[in-house]
């Protein structure tokens, strides 16, 4: 009877067992990686795609794909088999097997092999991670379950994805001889930094495309500043520019005080406190996109007023035909006029212009910047929100060929949240009205 009793025992546990294994309380979705069964909770799975056609993103890690527009979202890529450093089987057709992962509020893409099947278990059954059932670390492993003869690694997809460590979800830092640098994440970290550099990466292709802006290193100190100020009251969700309205608004804040229209006194007296004494009574400018002329008059009220005493003479170029035949004879009521420009006012019988010493200051010139100008050694080079709006390879050329046009300790005054990036200039003044020197 005892035998027959421990029988019974033996039956119920396994019956106790098997109702257990019958109990399926979590899905995950299956798919392959270098010919092995993985899986993640499907609870994380947004939805499954297909796609062949990624943007790329410069100076991102290996295993970011690029980023992909998902009916308007966003999305940075992540692919899973070269994060952990998997063979790549390429596609006849080019087209990858993606799962589309929701991570707290945010979305990501992930590059497979092959997706499988939903297979549902008992969470009972999850046994711990072993290095023996996987080729990737065992820390991105949630666990490991058999069903039906085959063998799946669950991945933690919310560790690959996050960062459960503070100092992880920052910029590392290094000392050296007192100074502090920028050290950049070690390759094990997880992609959420590199997802959220492709947003800003999708800022920039969509500033190029949408308002001709390139992002250099030239706007890239506020580039970073607005994309998180952006990110805060858009949200993580809605980042990305929809068209001209989203890139003028984003773009808003970058422009130099007094864009288009006359400088106010604030910004002519920061500008004036900031010149230097030159060496040479003869003052040669040129002042790049001049536009309408209001910037060029403002500039020479203030050259005139720093320097009293100097032949001031201003190559005001640009490439607006219309804007520039009208320029020189500008008329205007006293009071649209600042009070540092009244001065130098006349009045006439349609209203006031600018009297003949400041116009005949200023030589305004039809011409594409981009072209050959030939001008005379320069002391002063006028380029507010210019360099942005310009091709990457014409920044380059223009900020290396700017020593070459200016006299020894020459100035450059670029756009309020421009800088000029090398050894060759030396800042005098910063915020809102920088103004660089030539350093030899």
């Amino acid at each position: 009877m005892a035998v027959i009793k421990d029988l019974a025992a033996v039956n119920a546990e396994l019956q106790e067992q098997k109702e257990r294994a019958d109990t399926v309380d979590f899905k995950m979705i299956t798919f392959s990686l270098a010919g092995k069964d993985y899986g993640v909770d499907i609870m994380n799975v947004k939805e499954i795609a297909k796609a062949d056609k990624f943007t790329y993103v410069p100076n991102a890690a290996s295993f970011v794909r690029g980023v992909y527009n998902l009916r308007g979202d966003i999305i940075p890529i992540i692919d899973l088999r070269t994060f952990f450093h998997l063979p790549v089987d390429k596609k006849e057709d080019g087209q990858e097997n993606m799962l589309i992962l929701r991570i707290a509020d945010r979305v990501y893409g992930t590059i497979v092999d092959q997706i499988d099947k939903v297979v549902g278990i008992n969470s009972e059954s999850i046994q711990p991670p072993h290095p023996i059932f996987g080729d990737i670390n065992i820390k991105y492993i949630r666990g490991v379950v058999e069903k039906q003869g085959d063998l799946y690694i669950i991945l933690d997809v919310i560790r690959i994805f996050t960062q459960n460590e503070e100092d992880k979800s920052k910029p590392r830092m290094t000392e050296s001889a007192g100074e502090t640098y920028y050290a950049p994440p070690s390759p094990d970290q997880a992609p959420a930094l590199k997802a959220a550099d492709s947003g800003l990466e999708f800022i920039r292709e969509s500033l190029l495309a949408l308002r001709s802006f390139t992002a250099s290193a030239v706007n890239e100190a506020w580039l970073r500043k607005r994309f998180a100020e952006w990110s805060g009251f858009r949200g993580a969700q809605d980042i990305q520019l929809r068209g001209a309205a989203d890139a003028n608004e984003f773009l808003g804040p970058f422009y130099s005080p007094g864009s288009g229209r006359f400088w106010d006194d604030d910004y002519a007296a920061l500008i004036k406190k900031a010149l230097p004494d030159l060496s040479s009574n003869n003052i040669q400018v040129w002042n790049i996109g001049c536009g309408k002329g209001y910037e060029t008059f403002s500039f020479a009220c203030i050259l005139k007023s720093r320097y009293p005493d100097g032949h001031i003479k201003i190559w005001a170029n640009d490439n607006d035909i219309m804007a520039i035949s009208q320029a020189p004879n500008m008329v205007f009521d006293l009071d649209e006029v600042p009070e540092y420009c009244r001065s130098f006012m006349v009045k006439g019988r349609n209203g006031y212009s600018f009297n003949q010493a400041i116009k005949d200051s200023i030589v305004f010139e039809y011409h594409d910047v981009l072209n050959e100008n030939p001008l005379p050694e320069l002391d002063i080079i006028l380029a507010r929100d210019i360099l942005s709006f310009l091709p990457k390879q014409d920044q380059e050329r223009f900020i290396t060929g700017f020593p070459e046009k200016l006299k020894s300790r020459g100035l450059v005054i670029p756009g309020r949240n421009e800088e000029l990036p090398g050894g060759d200039w030396r800042p005098l003044a910063a915020d809102p009205a920088p103004v660089y020197q030539r350093c030899n």
